[in-house]
């Protein structure tokens, strides 16, 4: 489930179309966040003391699901350059998720496995 939230920025059909259909292309190359709940946050800023530039902002977060706790920002002076920026980064940053929780399986998994060997090696000395 994706929810476009706009901050300081008026709501437009084609932005939260384009953040989603960007967030679709890579969700194929990650079927989990299917089943995640994403918010995408759309904003602007700028100073009202100092003349200059708007920065747009784009911001992901994964509140549920495999991907829970990835959280993304990205800025550029161009809505759409921020969000192509955020969907690049984003799929590295997908990748490394599940690198480390893979990585944690498979610790746990020769631990587990070292107890065992362990607890025989024990069980072995006793019996002689």
């Amino acid at each position: 489930m994706v929810r476009t939230v706009f901050k300081n920025l008026e709501k437009s059909e084609l932005a939260k179309a384009a953040a989603e259909e960007r967030l679709a292309t890579v969700a194929d190359r990650f079927p989990d966040l299917y089943k995640s709940r994403i918010t995408i946050t759309l904003s602007m800023d700028n100073s009202p003391f100092q003349a200059g530039p708007d920065v747009f902002t784009v911001k992901i977060q994964c509140h549920g699901g495999r991907y829970r706790g990835v959280i993304l920002q990205k800025s550029a002076s161009s809505l759409y350059i921020a969000l192509a920026d955020l969907v690049d980064h984003l799929l590295e940053r997908l990748n490394r998720h599940g690198d480390k929780t893979r990585v944690k399986q498979l610790h746990k998994a020769r631990q587990n496995q070292e107890s065992v060997h362990s607890k025989e090696a024990y069980d072995e000395e006793d019996r002689a």
